[in-house]
């Protein structure tokens, strides 16, 4: 039997309401809900932790191997528990506690934190360790981020969509501005088991968060239904037979398996083209963030906003357009300037994505459909590996050119070619 989805236009009152007091900008609006707010601060604790994480990680791998190819491999070491676990993850939130899936992952995650911590300050570090903490984080990574997406639609009403959907992306871009600069001057500093070590404490305040949320009984509905391999497969069938979710989850893997990967190489241009030490590294990702933040407010203050689809493809454009001139740029100052756009771009583009998603599909299928949609976070790492093995070869700048040609190109495409995304509202 063929699933149709539900058609993504606000109910008539809203429309009306809208008609009349024109462009709603209640940027912060989703906010007023309790639970929302709790999740909303949980995303921006876990946020901080990982930007933290992430800059130490890859700043330790690029010193201790000196090859961006063993910088790109590590990265891309998240993408085997994304792309093994990740389906799975979308069945248990479909069939289990959703809340406690997520208290489980994050406190795998904080303990990893904590080892890695007590690991650097005895100076037993190795190299092989970083891959290691990486595959086993990332299996943390791939149950809490699907579970706690399909929370959303379930804590705010729908007409707050997306509202709430861009603010919790600007959750995670406000730290993804603060925790970088954080990062670079700890490890100037005091050095890397400072970020692993505020890392995992920040994970208290999540837990202890996490454990307020009151989950409404609609989120554990589906704890029975088929087995967990007929689920799987039913949830893969419905996306196939779904021409709307199969194109905007294509939209969102593709450019940013070729898209996210310029994060992988930040410490390769801040020491090599761009001649900058670990604070410029911070300053450098924390611009991006920057861009990202715009971004996302913008979209939240975009809830009656009627072209969605058209701007979602427009932005992917621009995002290819915007990490091409940075790939070539050299000079400090317009490099910062240019990952302005890259960052606001890309989370305009992944914001839009992520609603129009949500919005056009049913919660019955909503685990399944949002872990296969994250497998980006699979994927990104695998385009990271190739993207360092690039750059090992023919340098970072022409790693990144190819990067924004496939992803300006698949919008291009798909603006021309995919007519009912440009409709979509």
């Amino acid at each position: 039997m063929m699933h149709r989805p539900p058609v993504a236009e606000i109910d008539p009152p809203v429309q009306v309401r809208a008609a009349r007091k024109g462009l709603n900008i209640a940027t912060f609006r989703s906010l007023k809900h309790r639970d929302f707010r709790l999740l909303f601060f949980t995303i921006m604790f876990t946020s901080g932790g990982q930007w933290m994480q992430q800059i130490a990680l890859s700043w330790m791998a690029y010193s201790m191997t000196d090859s961006a190819f063993m910088l790109g491999a590590i990265n891309g070491m998240r993408a085997i528990p994304f792309l093994v676990l990740g389906p799975w993850a979308g069945v248990a939130a479909d069939r289990m506690d959703r809340k406690m899936l997520m208290m489980v992952s994050q406190a795998w995650i904080m303990g990893l934190a904590i080892i890695m911590t007590l690991l650097i300050v005895t100076n037993l570090i190795q190299v092989w360790h970083l891959f290691a903490f990486t595959l086993l984080s990332g299996a943390g990574w791939s149950f809490t981020q699907p579970v706690r997406q399909t929370l959303v639609p379930n804590l705010v009403p729908r007409e707050e969509l997306t509202n709430a959907i861009a603010l919790q992306s600007s959750a995670f871009n406000l730290t993804r501005v603060i925790g970088p600069t954080i990062a670079g001057v700890l490890l100037a500093t005091v050095g890397p088991a400072a970020a692993f070590g505020c890392q995992a404490a920040l994970y208290i305040v999540i837990l202890a968060l996490t454990a307020m949320i009151q989950v409404p009984a609609l989120a554990e509905r589906l704890s029975g239904g088929p087995n967990a391999g007929r689920a799987l497969l039913d949830g893969f069938q419905y996306i196939g037979k779904n021409e709307v979710v199969l194109w905007l989850i294509i939209l969102a893997l593709i450019p940013m398996m070729f898209a996210m990967p310029l994060q992988s190489l930040m410490p390769v241009f801040a020491r090599d083209v761009l001649q900058s030490g670990p604070e410029g590294y911070g300053v450098i990702v924390s611009f991006m963030g920057i861009g990202a933040l715009t971004g996302t407010l913008i979209v939240a203050s975009l809830t009656t906003f009627r072209r969605k689809g058209l701007l979602l493809l427009i932005s992917a454009s621009a995002l290819g357009i915007a990490i091409i001139l940075f790939s070539q740029s050299t000079l400090l100052p317009l490099s910062l300037f240019l990952l302005l756009f890259v960052g606001g771009f890309q989370m305009t583009y992944m914001s839009l994505n992520n609603t129009l998603l949500h919005l056009n599909i049913e919660d019955e299928f909503r685990g399944r459909v949002i872990s296969i949609y994250m497998l980006d976070q699979g994927l990104s790492p695998l385009g990271a590996l190739s993207a360092g093995t690039m750059a090992n070869f023919f340098g970072a700048p022409l790693a990144v050119s190819v990067m924004g040609l496939v992803c300006l190109g698949l919008a291009v495409v798909a603006l021309a070619r995919v007519p009912h995304i440009r409709r979509l509202i």
